[in-house]
């Protein structure tokens, strides 16, 4: 992992942190019958987005940011929906949960170049 990387993680966590927030205060807004939600929903939107573009400026690829911004949040928001609101997760559901984790952990292993031994480089 590059010093990029590292430096571009925790505000790549906190993104997550903030869109998963958004996306179950939008759901717990009812369709705009609880205005009050929509507050966290318009910050948390926008500070994960702003947040992602530091992610962006301190190195990291956008394909392997935006993937694990997006699969960590769909994993997390399908997990609280379930604890929060009652909503159910099925089998097939659950599976893709789970090829979604594996997806990101590929998307990340592969962004990192493989060292070549000096006699392969010759």
């Amino acid at each position: 992992m590059t010093p990029h990387h590292r430096s571009a993680w925790p505000p790549l966590l906190v993104a997550i942190a903030l869109e998963v927030t958004a996306t179950l205060s939008l759901r717990a807004a009812e369709g705009f019958t609880h205005p009050f939600w929509l507050i966290p929903v318009v910050i948390g939107y926008t500070g994960s987005l702003w947040l992602l573009s530091v992610v962006l400026d301190r190195g990291m690829p956008v394909g392997v940011a935006y993937g694990i911004w997006s699969a960590i949040g769909v994993v997390l928001t399908a997990v609280l929906g379930t604890a929060l609101f009652g909503e159910t997760l099925g089998t097939v559901q659950i599976i893709g949960v789970g090829a979604i984790v594996v997806g990101v952990l590929l998307v990340e292993l592969g962004s990192h170049p493989r060292a070549t031994s000096p006699e392969r480089a010759s």
